[in-house]
């Protein structure tokens, strides 16, 4: 398998994705369209039992794992299961983004028990547990339902690592571009750290979604 991960690398590619990246990260520079193509194929053959990211794993085999457990025929316990045996191995914000987005079947199955099981990744106080919690939020719990829990959960997430912070100021951002009359009342009283906070607000303003007149309130509301 990391064989035919590295003849579908591209060197150019992963130079500029390893800007983005900890220095530490180790990769391949497989571009994600690529590698989900390859996850899905892997899926439907029934492969998953025969792939885990090896100990000293590439990017891109972590990611592969992840999108294999999103993207396999499983019912609801054994994904969870698997799901819970994943998220320890994220190690970057990439990582975790990517198979997030890969867990949308998971969450169609039984969206009360995905969102009971993120709780057990918010008390934790490793930094990719945490954001991997948030940004399964944001990407499939900001709806009528779930946003006013969501927006307590947020305000719970007390962790000083950059990355974690970015995904609740993302989050939080999420929330008030899809319903602003909700959201501004939490962004009022909320208890964030000035440098979530700000950069929440930041990511208000440079949403298309959000009105002029809006952008000029929050814009009024940074922290000093």
């Amino acid at each position: 398998m990391r064989e035919k991960l590295k003849a579908m690398a591209e060197e150019k590619y992963r130079r500029f994705a390893a800007s983005l990246l900890p220095p530490e990260t180790k990769m391949l520079g497989v571009r994600l369209p690529k590698l989900r193509d390859l996850a899905k194929q892997m899926a439907k053959q029934r492969e998953l039992n025969k792939w885990r990211a090896p100990h000293d794993a590439f990017m891109e085999e972590k990611m592969l794992e992840g999108m294999i457990i999103g993207y396999a025929d499983l019912c609801f316990a054994e994904r969870a299961e698997r799901v819970r045996g994943f998220v320890p191995k994220i190690d970057n914000w990439s990582v975790c983004d990517s198979v997030c987005v890969s867990l949308k079947s998971w969450v169609k199955q039984d969206k009360a028990a995905v969102w009971d099981m993120l709780g057990e990744f918010l008390v934790s106080q490793k930094a990719y547990q945490l954001r991997f919690a948030v940004v399964m939020m944001l990407d499939f719990f900001v709806d009528e339902e779930y946003l006013p829990q969501v927006l307590v959960r947020l305000d719970a997430v007390k962790h000083e690592d950059y990355y974690v912070k970015m995904a609740v100021a993302w989050a939080v951002s999420v929330c008030f571009a899809k319903y602003p009359a909700e959201t501004m009342p939490y962004l009022l009283r909320c208890s964030l750290d000035d440098d979530t906070f700000n950069k929440a607000l930041q990511k208000i303003v440079e949403s298309y979604r959000v009105t002029p007149e809006l952008k000029l309130k929050i814009k009024a509301m940074k922290r000093r």
